[in-house]
């Protein structure tokens, strides 16, 4: 092998074609990807857990299976992490929580899958507490840095995985996405992710909802997230239940249709994020593709009303009781604040949504269900709908209450910090698959993502057009790294 070629800078692909030719093995592969975390773990601190002995013990088996030109997985000999809200054995889904890294668990279905496969999982990269935060930091393990600027967050919940495949910690990641989880992090950190179709992945050992539950909560998708689109193929292949061939070629840009969304009543949007998006735009075009931008696929407060509804009802439900309490207290003053105009994002409307009644639900979910119909026409015209991820790039830690905290946009505006709710709804009320990949960077050298929108259960279809754009317009770029 080359003994200049930096092994930990190639997609997990890469890795695996060099681990079949023999040109390097499962431990010493292994053993680059622990020095890189020791490299880097204390200007990031993105990996929190790990099981060094069994991961070993799982390369040296590879090895030797190898050796022996015995039958190995797609994944055999990879090393990688998983996000500390799936259950490992050996290193129980924390989410934040001492209470919950002291379980004895075993394997997410989809961690399972992926050992199955050959993955070696050797460690937990870091969350919020219970997954409920765009910034990744708790009092059990502490905070997680961006790689392009320490002093910002890497986005949440995937924050870790975010900020360690980046880095080059590891090369592949499984997330997961309720509120952005897998988007918002791939667009601050500039890798790649997908949010599937709901119920393609299986969620059990997901925390949360409680450990142990068999629950497949509305709304919540567990996906891959890593440096190329062709590895999310190949590892949404293995964890996703059918549907995925891992070895389809990208599309065909000369006859993509893709429709651009970058503005809606709302949705704020900081002009520099907006104009990087437009001349991503701009080069999709120019390599081919049909290009054109649009109005808002749907009605943007409707979907906006309906979501907080659906979201709520599963965010309340893990809720403590006393907190409950106090929104039930809340509901009439809330009712009049949302009467006078107060919005989606406002506390009327969380207060609300967190405690819902069936019929208030069962109303939102008619809506959603109308929306999905109306996405189906905006399908027949366009194989996708590129839009912004959230209204900003990384921003700077911001730890307060979330009453307190705040966006600030480059134009010296400031939006609420839960309007990062808002460009991500569309796929997530509507169950549809987005994949977020780098669209390029701001002035000040933050990567910009943008996510791309797919039709209900077009996830081999959306990440194809993400991999001709991969390889053909723009990929992920690495960050400098300091140590």
């Amino acid at each position: 092998m080359n003994p200049d070629l930096d092994v930990l800078a190639l997609d997990a692909s890469g890795q695996l074609a060099l681990l079949g030719a023999g040109r390097i093995g499962a431990v010493e592969l292994l053993k680059l990807a622990l020095a890189r975390h020791e490299q880097t773990h204390r200007r990031l601190n993105a990996v929190v857990a790990a099981d060094l002995e069994r991961a070993l013990e799982r390369a040296k088996a590879v090895d030797d299976i190898r050796a022996r030109d015995g039958t190995l997985g797609p994944l055999a000999g990879l090393p990688m992490t998983i996000k500390d809200t799936l259950d490992v054995s050996g290193m129980p889904a924390s989410a934040g929580l001492e209470i919950h890294r002291r379980r004895q668990a075993e394997d997410a279905t989809v961690s399972a899958l992926a050992r199955k496969a050959g993955a070696v999982i050797w460690g937990k990269t870091n969350v919020p507490v219970m997954a409920g935060d765009w910034q990744s930091f708790n009092a059990l393990y502490g905070t997680t840095n961006n790689p392009w600027d320490v002093s910002r967050t890497p986005g949440g919940s995937s924050g870790g995985a975010a900020a360690a495949l980046a880095s080059g910690v590891t090369a592949l990641e499984i997330g997961s996405d309720i509120g952005g989880s897998l988007r918002i992090p791939a667009h601050f950190c500039g890798v790649f992710s997908h949010k599937p179709t709901w119920g393609l992945v299986p969620q059990h050992g997901h925390v949360p909802p409680t450990p142990g539950s068999w629950q497949e909560p509305d709304l919540n998708v567990i996906g891959p997230m890593a440096r190329s689109a062709r590895d999310l193929r190949l590892l949404l292949s293995v964890i996703a239940d059918g549907g995925v061939s891992p070895k389809a070629p990208p599309a065909d840009l000369a006859k993509a249709r893709i429709g651009v969304w970058v503005e809606a009543p709302g949705l704020p949007l900081d002009p520099q994020v907006r104009a990087v998006i437009e001349t991503f735009a701009g080069e999709l075009s120019s390599a081919g593709a049909t290009v054109e931008f649009v109005s808002p696929p749907v009605d943007v407060a409707t979907l906006l009303d309906a979501y907080m509804v659906l979201l709520g009802a599963i965010i309340g439900s893990d809720m403590r009781e006393k907190d409950l309490r106090r929104m039930e207290w809340m509901r009439p003053a809330a009712k009049i604040a949302r009467a006078r105009g107060a919005g989606p994002f406002s506390w009327a409307a969380t207060a609300l949504a967190y405690t819902a009644r069936h019929r208030e639900w069962l109303a939102a979910d008619a809506i959603r269900a109308r929306l999905r119909r109306e996405m189906e026409g905006v399908f027949s015209t366009y194989d996708a709908i590129l839009a912004p991820v959230a209204p900003v790039t990384a921003f700077a830690h911001s730890q307060g209450s979330f009453p307190s905290r705040a966006l600030k946009l480059s134009d010296g505006k400031s939006v609420p910090y839960v309007t990062l709710l808002g460009w991500i709804g569309l796929a997530t009320a509507c169950l549809l698959p987005a994949t977020t990949l780098p669209a390029g960077f701001s002035p000040d050298g933050l990567p910009v993502g943008a996510q791309l929108i797919g039709p209900h259960g077009g996830d081999a279809r959306n990440l194809s057009l993400a991999q001709a754009i991969d390889e053909n317009v723009r990929g992920f770029t690495a960050p400098e790294l300091k140590v």
